[in-house]
């Protein structure tokens, strides 16, 4: 734990190492990187998990139920698992709850009616609620889209981010990033391969990066042809042979547009350019990510595969705190492999490479179309390959905007939806 008392002297020689590694390294926007910015925690961390019903919000309960006295929930949000959400209120006491669908408003007001627990609903209560005075820090765990404008809020309102909603840099990280810098708001990663790429840094923060490596399980799809892709059902494309996600993340990770994803998501948080950014297949999951600095050395975060440790990395740092995760046995891993990514087959992670070359609103587009894509394939609308050819529609109709504000994302993400619909029911 950093306990620092700086003179003037400290922080002229932090500053001058922030602005020195900010242009290679890291963006300014990561203010925890040297001591005096980090926040310490002597008291429990208050926190806010937009999305505590999904995978990312359960699993982060989890950590705050172990780690007892370290984490304070002052609020609790959730799409539409209101019965999920009631039993996290009772037993969380949180200041505050939220479900975006209205009409479920009051069955949870009335639930909650015993408990001094504040209670709203709508989308716009997501963005006010995260603005609160007793909020540290904001876990973003919505999925896709939903996420910016709340994160967008929290920003704001300077409380600190951690970050399992990979879609908000994707849709529009230069906003994101920018806006951060502005408030001295630290976005922590929580996906485990940025998290793993963040825990590389640790100690390196003066250090430029050559460039990073992404590792990717293949899904349980790797080394299948497009013949047989052409006819998978969305049972067998959920189910991931190593993680326990989300059923969208999941089938994102069947079509490697989940790597695609988090190579946009790595280009703003680590401030890189497309040429630093590479994909591996690691079909054991145990390496999370690489970093290679530029004499050619390389670090790499290992561990089995549990979402739970990036999460309590994010809500905790700086502190690693002590926790009863299974640990990493060497011997029963002798082998561990690795591969070029397929993305003849797997076109996704292409498009969506172009789509980070492209910049503008070029991600905010293959993320809409994406979202409509995963939706309709699990509605068994259209074919796991069909997926590719909406998103590929999308990108050469939706009207492309070099330096968009966040009114043009906004826009593009409508217009784009409208197109994907139109694309699957024509």
């Amino acid at each position: 734990m950093f306990r620092i008392s700086a003179n003037n002297s400290d922080i002229d020689f932090i500053t001058k190492m922030r602005k020195k590694t900010c242009c290679t390294a890291f963006p300014t926007r990561f203010l925890s990187l040297f001591p005096i910015f980090v926040p310490i925690m002597n008291k429990p961390r208050r926190l806010a998990i937009l999305g505590s019903t999904g995978s990312i919000g359960t699993q982060a309960l989890d950590v705050v139920r172990e780690q007892q006295g370290q984490f304070c929930v002052e609020v609790l949000t959730s799409n539409n698992n209101v019965d999920l959400l009631i039993r996290q209120a009772l037993e969380f006491k949180p200041n505050a709850v939220v479900i975006a669908q209205e009409s479920k408003y009051t069955y949870l007001k009335d639930a909650l009616a015993d408990e001094p627990i504040k209670v709203f609903a709508g989308e716009a209560a997501l963005e006010q609620v995260v603005q609160m005075d007793n909020i540290d820090m904001v876990l973003t765990a919505l999925v896709g889209y939903a996420g910016l404008r709340p994160t967008v809020s929290a920003i704001r309102a300077g409380k600190h981010i951690a970050l399992a909603n990979k879609e908000t840099l994707v849709v529009a990280g230069e906003l994101i990033t920018a806006l951060a810098k502005e408030k001295s708001v630290n976005i922590y990663p929580v996906d485990s391969e940025h998290s793993a790429i963040f825990q590389c840094m640790a100690g390196e923060w003066h250090n430029p990066i050559e460039k990073i490596y992404l590792t990717a399980s293949g899904g349980p799809f790797r080394g299948k042809s497009r013949d047989f892709l052409a006819t998978v059902k969305k049972e067998q494309a959920l189910k991931h042979p190593n993680w326990d996600m989300g059923a969208k993340i999941t089938i994102d990770s069947a079509s490697l547009m989940n790597k695609g994803l988090e190579i946009i998501e790595a280009k703003w948080l680590f401030g890189l350019q497309p040429d630093q950014i590479d994909v591996i297949v690691h079909p054991q999951s145990i390496i999370h990510s690489i970093v290679q600095f530029r004499d050619g050395s390389m670090k790499a975060q290992m561990g089995l595969p549990d979402m739970k440790l990036p999460i309590q990395y994010a809500i905790g740092y700086p502190e690693r705190l002590a926790a009863g995760f299974p640990r990493f046995n060497f011997l029963q891993y002798p082998s561990l492999t690795f591969e070029q990514p397929d993305m003849e087959t797997f076109r996704n992670l292409a498009l969506a490479i172009e789509a980070m070359k492209r910049g503008g609103n070029a991600p905010c587009i293959i993320n809409a179309a994406n979202e409509v894509a995963v939706d309709a394939f699990l509605h068994d609308k259209i074919g796991f390959l069909e997926m590719t050819d909406m998103i590929e529609a999308c990108l050469s109709q939706v009207p492309f905007i070099a330096q968009p504000s966040l009114e043009d994302y906004i826009a593009t993400d409508r217009e784009t939806r409208r197109v994907a619909t139109a694309w699957h029911v024509a």
